[in-house]
This record gives C-alpha cells, structure tokens and sequence, in this order.
C-alpha cells in the first residue's frame, strides 16, 4: 500500500492560481463597504474646488508676470513686480504661495519658476543697459 499523499489544499507548498482561476478572478466583484465608496467619492468632489482655485490663481500669476514683462507703465510695472514677488518666494508658508499651489496640482515649483525667470532673460535684448531706455538714449 502506497502512503497518501497530502491533498493540495492542507499541503505546505504555496499553491499557484490556475490559468483558469486568474481569468476568473477579474471578473469576480470587489467587496466595497458603502463609507468606503462614500468617502472616497466625497474627497474627490471636495477637492476639486480647491484645486481649480489654485489652478487659476497659477494661471493668473503667469499671466500678470509674462503680460507685464519690461513695462513702461507705473500700474503694469507694480503688477509685474507683485507677480514676480509671489513667483520667486521660495518656500512660501501660506495656502496660496507659489510653492503651494505648484505642489497642489503635481508641478514641481522649480522647474516653473526658472521656466518664467527664461523668459524674462529672453526678454531683455541684448546691448541695453536698462529696459526702459530706447537705444538712442544710451548712444546720445
């Protein structure tokens, strides 16, 4: 008489699925408690708000700086440098700084802070000493 086997099921051996068991678990439905599907909804919903605010507050900001860039004007000037001072503050500790709201939507605030900064380079043509000065100024 051979000794019995163990059955596969009491066996020590870890047991591997089945082609056939894995197929069929993607079509069995996964167990949601009703709080669980709730709360996830509700965050989402929550969130949103807050994060189309920040959005446009990014997107006014940009707007303000890139718009205002080399102005002549004291009003557009004054816009330009409030805009400038929210962009270049590192580390900013309120809700709304620069730094927030990048980290809030997955921008990483660096890289679009020296992205503007570029561009206020490009700006400036080369062989002017101040922005506001037309060439004849410096050569007379």
């Amino acid at each position: 008489m051979e000794p019995e086997r163990p059955s596969r099921m009491y066996s020590k051996e870890p047991s591997h699925p089945t082609p056939d068991e894995r197929i069929a678990s993607l079509f069995q439905p996964d167990t949601v408690l009703s709080t669980q599907y709730f709360e996830n909804l509700r965050r989402k919903t929550l969130l949103e708000p807050e994060k189309r605010l920040m959005f446009a507050i990014l997107e006014d900001g940009v707007h303000c700086y890139l718009e205002n860039l080399g102005a002549s004007d004291a009003k557009k000037k004054q816009i330009f440098e409030e805009a400038a001072a929210w962009i270049t503050q590192i580390d900013g500790d309120w809700v709304f700084s620069f730094d927030s709201v990048c980290n809030a939507l997955g921008l990483n605030p660096e890289y679009v802070r020296q992205g503007l900064l570029r561009q206020k380079q490009k700006s400036v043509k080369p062989g002017r000493l101040f922005a506001n000065q037309a060439p004849a100024q410096l050569a007379g």
